[in-house]
């Protein structure tokens, strides 16, 4: 794999601060899942719904960041000499997709 040390977070800004917001608002949204899970009267339909659609934007953002991965650090791998590690690396992540 290659080395983490070496590689930065190449995100345009834009899509950095709309990563950001994102997760700032699935981070409220989970918070309203679990006092949805504290209270007897709450539908399971409901809860289910409320998780999906945290699991919807935490895909988009790991869209983004991909997007970025791929534009930035795979498109320019064969010129580093480490495409195989980077082929790795994305054959590893995409398991969990």
């Amino acid at each position: 794999m290659a080395d983490p040390t070496h590689c930065q977070l190449a995100l345009d800004p834009n899509v950095r601060e709309a990563a950001r917001r994102r997760l700032a608002s699935v981070r409220g949204h989970v918070e309203g899942i679990v006092r949805m899970l504290e209270r007897e009267d709450v539908y399971c339909v409901d809860v289910l719904r409320q998780l999906k659609a945290v699991d919807g934007a935490l895909s988009k953002v790991g869209d983004a960041v991909l997007r970025s991965h791929l534009h930035h650090h795979v498109t320019s791998a064969r010129e580093r000499g480490d495409a195989d590690e980077i082929v790795d690396e994305l054959m590893e992540i995409l398991k969990y997709r």
